[in-house]
């Protein structure tokens, strides 16, 4: 079925937030295990990702039994990464305990949670609020008036029922989920608030400077590892980091902490 396999510790975006000194002997013991019983002719790889950002770290993750390891966070303030300047800028400039958990927009309703970058933006916080909102009414018309009247000042920015004529030209595409929401006001609600969940990252990758505070970034605390452990080098500013030179500088740390 596969002749590889990626733990995935505490990372940026999706995450359970497990250790990774807890996943990762785990699952190799798991292989290990499989490959005794069933006889494999080939071994099964195991990899590690999530919280690797720094030469100590890969090694680390070597030493538990990780096969290779794979970069998430790091690579998203390289000048490859496919987002703005004012990301890669704010993300160049965090730290490890400059991150949160949001609310993720394919998965609004049932509260599942990303790792995004706390720092220069609301999204954790306001994500929250709009989930805790769904939780406690039923429709947008249940919702206090003063409690409308800060979605559409602070968070949408425009009336709710400007973001519905919106929503409805979206969701243009599948008319059945305008559908429900005219038969469901919860519903509504839900791909209303939806909608400033989804905006949030095209406006960090469009780099919108107006919308910089509902910015949406994925990242976990081991790109504040990384920011430190280049502070003071070439790769300090994110306009120099290039994949190759930052993998090249990381493996040149793991050869050097031999």
């Amino acid at each position: 079925m596969s002749d590889a396999i990626t733990v995935e510790a505490d990372s940026g975006g999706h995450t359970d937030s497990r250790p990774l000194s807890v996943l990762l002997p785990f699952f190799v013991q798991l292989r290990n295990e499989a490959q005794h019983t069933f006889g494999y002719r080939d071994a099964v790889m195991i990899g590690a990702a999530g919280g690797i950002a720094d030469p100590k770290a890969i090694k680390g993750a070597l030493s538990m039994g990780a096969d290779y390891v794979l970069l998430g966070s790091v690579h998203q303030c390289t000048l490859e990464a496919g987002t703005s300047d004012l990301v890669k800028q704010m993300l160049s400039q965090m730290s490890i305990t400059d991150c949160a958990l949001g609310i993720a927009p394919d998965m609004f309703e049932i509260g599942a949670h990303v790792q995004v970058l706390k720092k220069g933006t609301m999204y954790a916080q306001r994500s929250q609020r709009l989930y805790s909102l769904y939780q406690r009414y039923e429709s947008l018309d249940a919702l206090p008036r003063t409690e409308q009247a800060r979605l559409e000042k602070q968070v949408f920015k425009q009336s709710l029922e400007e973001v519905w004529n919106k929503v409805q030209v979206y969701w243009s595409r599948n008319p059945t989920q305008i559908e429900r929401a005219q038969r469901d006001p919860k519903h509504k609600m839900a791909l209303i608030f939806r909608w400033y969940l989804g905006n949030s990252s095209r406006w960090a990758r469009a780099g919108d400077a107006s919308r910089k505070v509902d910015f949406q970034i994925w990242c976990g605390p081991s790109l504040g590892v990384f920011n430190q452990w280049v502070k003071g080098t070439d790769l300090e500013s994110w306009t120099n980091r290039r994949v190759v030179d930052v993998v090249h500088a990381l493996l040149d740390g793991v050869v050097r902490a031999e």
